[in-house]
């Protein structure tokens, strides 16, 4: 007598996974690239709300926080996928940089840059499990935060020939409380979705908490 073992739905490491869900390989593509440009789109659409400083180069934008959510939702590959054309389609004319920007943007262009590397650490990190609570998305959402400044801050003093003091005084000081917030909403957010997606028929995962 055969016994039958039912397949069982793989794991989702991230959010973006229980959106692919068990679909055909080719629609699973399909949604990948969809949710890639999707994020590409969102972090453009944040990127215009903008503040423009009059002492610095760098305007206050809402792009960070799209980095953090889309890296933590989309996983390191789909995330450093995102944020490549972010940074691609902006330098080739698409007009979703601050301000509607596009081109080479100057000395602010090392964020752009650090977007690419701070959406795959936290989707890395995401995959193991460090957006399933905001204790654990704490540490995610501020390790994505210091590579952004790490690059920014780095390529803005290159740029303009800033020492260290006046580098940190245009590209760091002034964003950090803006900053904060933005990577506590992104901390919250994300295990609310996990709770939320936990409670939906057939998307309860058994030793999800890791």
């Amino acid at each position: 007598m055969s016994v039958s073992i039912p397949l069982q739905r793989p794991r989702a490491l991230v959010l973006a996974d229980l959106v692919a869900g068990n679909r055909s390989r080719i629609t699973r593509i399909a949604w990948d690239v969809a949710l890639v440009v999707g994020a590409a789109a969102f972090v453009g659409a944040l990127a215009q709300i903008s503040i423009k400083l009059s002492f610095t180069p760098v305007p206050i934008t809402g792009q960070t926080l799209g980095v953090l959510l889309a890296g933590t939702a989309l996983g390191w590959r789909r995330a450093a996928a995102s944020m490549a054309l972010y940074a691609l389609a902006g330098l080739a004319g698409v007009p979703w940089f601050a301000a509607a920007a596009h081109g080479y943007v100057g000395a602010s262009f090392g964020y752009i840059v650090g977007f690419f590397f701070a959406a795959a650490l936290c989707g890395y990190l995401a995959e193991r499990g460090n957006d399933r609570s905001v204790l654990r998305s704490v540490p995610a959402m501020i390790a994505g935060e210091v590579v952004i400044y790490l690059f920014g801050v780095t390529w803005l003093a290159i740029d303009l020939h800033l020492g260290a003091s006046a580098a940190l005084h245009d590209g760091f000081t002034p964003f950090i409380i803006g900053d904060s917030i933005k990577a506590a909403i992104a901390a919250g957010l994300l295990p609310t979705a996990w709770k939320l997606a936990g409670r939906r028929p057939g998307h309860r995962e058994s030793g999800s908490a890791r």
